[in-house]
């Protein structure tokens, strides 16, 4: 570890969990150098901190006296990682079903130990979903800390899973989940022009003015799918193979809201096959991070780097969704980059990108002024195998890692 005594020092002061004590409201955070994910690397970084909000993000930037400076001239400073998709901490078990009420947050128990073993391993964030096959419900984004539901649930709705597969049954089953939403416009529709013609017929002026279509009051099952299609969730459609793509745009046909794909890289994988169409478009494509065989021969393939060169958005999901992935996680990420996969896009698929896929990107994934100050500080570059996690910041405060102690 590469700190001065110094830094050390400031840290004692405002940091000790033993005896409550916290870093200060306001605050500025001194490094070697900081990978800030939205503007690329920053050298001599200063970022300043109020309220575990990030107020200010620069090079050199001179603090005005009076302000705690929290200095580690040795440490690289990058966004927390958020795992974009997880069932860690989570038990219950589902079939094959359209249930898009069902949240995941009926599952989260505050004090799992899992979630503070990921914080250690600088996991910030992370995206749970429920459990089935079909259309399963809606996700939510947790803090990895937190004693409540309310203290750990950053989003109660991030989006909407769904699996399709290329058979009759998987096809049928997604698209009455849209039925059901067709059969609800349908009824907004007749009552809409049942209540324009109503208002023709009103003869006082006045009142004819104050009148107001209200659309009627939808299920609790199409509401999910009513948010899809006014913009306010998005959906993650899993598939397996390069044909279930195909099936499920033939499901979509021309209805239009955002989504995200994902599927598992793996050897006998032939998602290649669609990588240019999923890049015409600028899908992200939510996927582990291997580098794998040609399906058939010993030809290497980097199918990840592929979807990138292809324009496509890539978020990483670590290769077991476990404590042991997220173990390996940086790892993973590292031998893909030294496949050729960009390294400020790893970086970016490990924080930025699952942000956006969980629709907190506004809060969280990137350095960025007004965002929240989950931060995780290394003692080298964060993709280098032998570098350690020094520090781990959460919303301001320092929880994990040794400045934690």
């Amino acid at each position: 570890m590469l700190l001065t005594s110094f830094a050390l020092g400031a840290v004692a002061a405002f940091t000790s969990p033993s005896d409550g004590a916290s870093t200060p409201s306001l605050f500025a955070l001194k490094v070697g150098s900081a990978e800030t994910v939205a503007e690329g690397t920053v050298p001599n970084a200063v970022i300043l901190v109020e309220n575990g909000k990030i107020v200010m993000v620069g090079e050199d930037l001179p603090v005005e006296r009076g302000i705690p400076v929290l200095s580690y001239p040795d440490a690289v400073l990058a966004p927390g990682i958020v795992g974009a998709r997880s069932r860690i901490g989570l038990t219950n078990r589902a079939g094959t079903d359209v249930t898009p009420e069902v949240s995941a947050a009926y599952e989260l128990e505050p004090g799992t130990k899992a979630y503070e073993e990921l914080l250690e391993l600088g996991v910030t964030t992370l995206g749970l979903y429920p459990p089935g096959g079909g259309v399963v419900g809606t996700g939510i984004a947790i803090r990895t800390k937190g004693a409540s539901r309310s203290e750990m649930i950053l989003s109660d709705m991030t989006n909407l899973t769904m699996y399709i597969a290329s058979n009759e049954g998987a096809k049928k089953l997604l698209g009455k989940a849209f039925e059901l939403l067709d059969k609800y416009l349908e009824k907004v529709d007749k009552e809409r022009e049942k209540f324009e013609k109503d208002k023709e017929k009103e003869k006082d002026k006045k009142k004819q003015e104050e009148m107001v279509f209200e659309p009627p009051v939808p299920d609790e099952t199409v509401l999910p799918m009513l948010r899809l299609v006014t913009g306010d969730l998005r959906a993650v459609i899993g598939i397996r193979k390069a044909s279930d793509y195909l099936h499920l745009l033939d499901v979509l046909g021309d209805r239009e809201f955002d989504w995200d794909v994902q599927f598992s890289v793996q050897d006998d994988s032939d998602v290649f096959y669609i990588a240019d169409r999923l890049g015409e478009v600028g899908r992200r494509c939510i996927v582990n991070p291997l580098v794998t065989m040609h399906p058939g021969t010993r030809r290497e393939r980097n199918l990840p780097k592929e979807l990138l060169d292809a324009g496509a958005k890539v978020a990483f999901v670590p290769n077991s969704d476990s404590v042991r992935g997220f173990e390996d996680f940086r790892r993973d990420v590292a031998i893909l980059v030294s496949y050729g996969f960009d390294r400020q896009a790893a970086l970016r698929a490990m924080t930025l990108e699952p942000a956006a896929s969980l629709g907190v990107d506004g809060r969280v994934g990137s350095i960025s002024v007004g965002k929240d100050a989950n931060f995780v500080l290394y003692d080298g570059d964060p993709l280098e195998p032998a570098t350690k996690i020094i520090g781990v910041m959460l919303e301001g405060d320092f929880v994990a890692g040794e400045l934690a102690k």
